[in-house]
């Protein structure tokens, strides 16, 4: 017995949200209208097989995937591709920062992968009160400037330490280095 059309709208979302990607970017990538997308995601809209199949090459899933109306999308493991992670460079050019963390956690925890080339600075003004960073160094070793106290960190260590006044990590070794960061707000 048929239950009507399969469920598509929710899951629609939960990928492209899981790509970091606006309803503009995935229309531009699918060839699909972003009002569209938005009446497919709010289930007003029932998409045509063709549509599906640009979304799907779009997403980077099969079709099945959307066909499929007993597939659990809460168990479902999503994957970012490295072309769909946001990057951003330091004023100075010498720091990259891949945003790892979801837009939905942002405010609550961040986390970040980050790489200093020789005298890569990072300064950022304070942010609010009672947040913490705590900076993994993967390989090379960092500074770590958080108001008066400035601590060297090296491959393997971790420090933690608060943020909410200025701060800063720099390399001031003579070879690059590489960290994994994470802000925690807990208010």
């Amino acid at each position: 017995a048929a239950e009507g059309p399969p469920p598509v709208g929710a899951l629609l979302q939960q990928r492209r949200q899981a790509l970091q990607l606006s309803l503009d970017e995935l229309s531009k990538r699918a060839g699909v209208s972003k009002s569209m997308l938005s009446q497919i995601e709010r289930n007003t809209a029932n998409p045509t097989v063709a549509v599906l199949w640009r979304l799907a090459n779009a997403l980077g899933v099969s079709l099945s995937t959307f066909l499929d109306s007993a597939q659990p999308t809460a168990a479902t493991v999503a994957v970012t591709p490295a072309h769909g992670i946001q990057v951003i460079k330091s004023p100075d050019g010498k720091c990259e920062l891949r945003i790892l963390g979801t837009i939905e956690l942002a405010g609550k925890v961040e986390w970040y992968e980050l790489t200093f080339a020789t005298g890569g600075v990072l300064a950022s003004e304070p942010h609010e009160s009672g947040a913490c960073e705590h900076l993994s160094v993967l390989s090379g070793s960092l500074m770590v400037l958080a108001g008066d106290s400035e601590k060297k960190v090296k491959h393997g260590e971790t420090a933690r330490y608060p943020v909410d006044m200025h701060h800063e990590i720099k390399n001031v070794a003579k070879t690059p280095a590489v960290a994994l960061l994470v802000v925690e707000y807990l208010s």
